[in-house]
């Protein structure tokens, strides 16, 4: 992994700090019905998410709805971003261990330059599980209502948000595991 600059963390630190700083939920929304492992705020009812457009790593665009029928964990992310960089060999561990038919780890980077930033980011640190995608126009995390990065948004299987983190996370603690796991077995129940 590339050692970051004196400058470089000081900026990423700021940045956390600042998303850290501020409410976590949209605007308009009301406050969480509970906070689960880290941090992790779930609402109280399910909330719509906005559509947003991005690319896998062969440049087809895609929609969320790509991923309906499935619990999405949609980390918003970039390579030039301390802890982004730091939790994903654990998002990329989560999803080897629970993602499938019922689940998937959607990192999505917001990087200007483009996908080749992050097949090279994750060459470098050994993400085998999680797929490159990326929106270099970074409208995806605005219309998301994400305050900073790394965002991650749980989404049930009809793509509505079941709750959101605001800054780094450990995602493969067992707490956490566990956690998902509970969402994702008790949305095959409320599935329709």
């Amino acid at each position: 992994m590339k050692k970051l600059t004196g400058t470089t963390r000081l900026l990423a630190a700021c940045w956390v700090l600042l998303a850290s700083s501020v409410v976590a939920s949209p605007p308009d929304a009301t406050p969480p019905e509970k906070v689960g492992p880290q941090g992790f705020l779930l609402w109280e009812s399910p909330r719509d998410v906005s559509e947003i457009r991005f690319e896998d790593g062969n440049g087809t665009p895609l929609t969320l709805t790509a991923f309906e029928g499935k619990v999405i964990l949609l980390n918003i992310w970039a390579t030039w971003c301390g802890p982004c960089r730091e939790e994903m060999p654990t998002l990329d561990a989560l999803h080897a261990e629970l993602g499938g038919k019922d689940f998937e780890v959607v990192a999505l980077s917001i990087d200007r330059k483009g996908i080749d930033v992050v097949n090279e980011f994750y060459q470098e640190v050994g993400i085998e599980h999680l797929a490159p995608y990326v929106d270099q126009t970074g409208t995806a995390s605005a219309n998301l209502g994400a305050v900073g990065i790394p965002t991650t948004l749980l989404l049930d299987r009809q793509g509505k948000e079941l709750g959101r983190l605001v800054g780094e996370a450990e995602w493969d603690t067992p707490e956490v595991v566990d956690f998902l796991a509970e969402m994702i077995e008790t949305s095959k129940e409320e599935a329709p």
